[in-house]
């Protein structure tokens, strides 16, 4: 019995019911929503273009049809599994906390009781992280927004998203989660990469500050990082490694980098797909006593009604705009997700 549970967590073939039964399963997702603005011109920040006069022609229907639409997606993602939405939901792209509450509170989700975790970022779009969390799965006990500073060739500051570090208790244990949205790569991945090198380096001393209180802390970091798995923020950087094997105490482990090498991305751009939307955890998420919570599996949320169905773009996210011209569709970006799991105490 004890093989056939253990195997449960592995084996397709024994999935539920036996997974259900003898474990825990929690669900992590990571979602660009791609630029979800309200309708109202707010004179901080550079919205013009997203309001009902701009440029997008941003009208209430359009936003309520967004709302609908994204929160149907985080209400469907992990669902097979653990049939229900996910306990933990990072999000990017989001103007402010009002649209972010416009989406826990849509009858798609109402009932799941998030709560919401924002700061207002300094980026010139106006454009924020926030985390989502079940509150019956996850307590925050502490949470903080990093400021990432840039500055361009004529020492002018280039203003982007904070990265924010929530930390709490899943269940009994207590877990650290990181949501980024770092630079873009406007002007080229080779101009931009500089910024997001200081991005990764931001993200390690967050990270090696929470091991300096406790050696043993298990964090997730999450987001829209605009680079692949194996550029040089994640290699070079944050020293992240693809296998399990190749780990020791110090080391990151990222299992998206596994899903990369076999062509599977969550967005395109020139017949080439990217995998910028990305996990990766300490080391220690990955053990086997299944009496903590560790990792299990990762992929890509990519359903049919997600994809563009025709044209060129065909397979490619079903974006709300492409070129300027609005689509209806949901986001440029698939969302990511994984499992944890840990054995139910007998």
């Amino acid at each position: 019995m004890r093989f056939l549970t253990y195997m449960a967590v592995f084996a397709p073939i024994f999935l539920w019911g036996q997974t259900q039964k003898n474990y825990r399963i929690r669900t992590v997702a990571f979602y660009n929503v791609e630029n979800l603005f309200d309708t109202v011109n707010d004179s901080l920040i550079f919205d013009d273009e997203r309001t009902p006069e701009g440029s997008y022609q941003w009208t209430s229907l359009r936003y309520e049809k967004k709302i609908n639409q994204i929160s149907k997606v985080l209400s469907q993602i992990g669902a097979d599994v653990i049939k229900s939405s996910p306990d933990i939901i990072g999000l990017c792209e989001i103007e402010n906390r009002k649209v972010v509450e416009d989406l826990i509170h849509h009858p798609n989700l109402r009932d799941k009781n998030y709560g919401v975790i924002h700061f207002d970022s300094p980026d010139e779009r106006g454009i924020d992280v926030a985390l989502l969390f079940k509150k019956a799965s996850y307590i925050p006990t502490s949470f903080k927004s990093y400021r990432l500073l840039l500055f361009d060739d004529l020492g002018e500051r280039n203003y982007t998203r904070d990265q924010l570090v929530v930390s709490g208790m899943l269940d009994d244990e207590e877990i650290h989660f990181i949501v980024n949205h770092w630079p873009s790569r406007r002007g080229g991945p080779s101009k931009s990469k500089p910024d997001r090198v200081k991005a990764a380096r931001l993200n390690k001393r967050i990270i090696d500050s929470i091991r300096d209180l406790n050696w043993n802390a298990k964090i997730i970091s999450m987001g829209d990082f605009n680079d692949d798995p194996r550029d040089d923020s994640f290699k070079k950087v944050l020293k992240t490694v693809g296998k399990k094997g190749q780990l020791d105490s110090l080391k990151l482990f990222n299992p998206m980098e596994k899903l990369f090498k076999k062509g599977i991305g969550s967005l395109a751009y020139r017949d080439k797909w990217n995998l910028f939307d990305q996990f990766f955890m300490t080391a220690n998420l990955t053990n086997e006593s299944r009496k903590t919570y560790s990792f299990w599996k990762t992929m890509v949320y990519n359903p049919s009604h997600l994809k563009t169905t025709e044209g060129k773009y065909r397979g490619y996210p079903f974006r709300t705009y492409s070129g300027g011209t609005y689509t209806g569709g949901y986001s440029d970006h698939f969302p990511v997700y994984l499992y944890l799991v840990k054995m139910q105490k007998e």
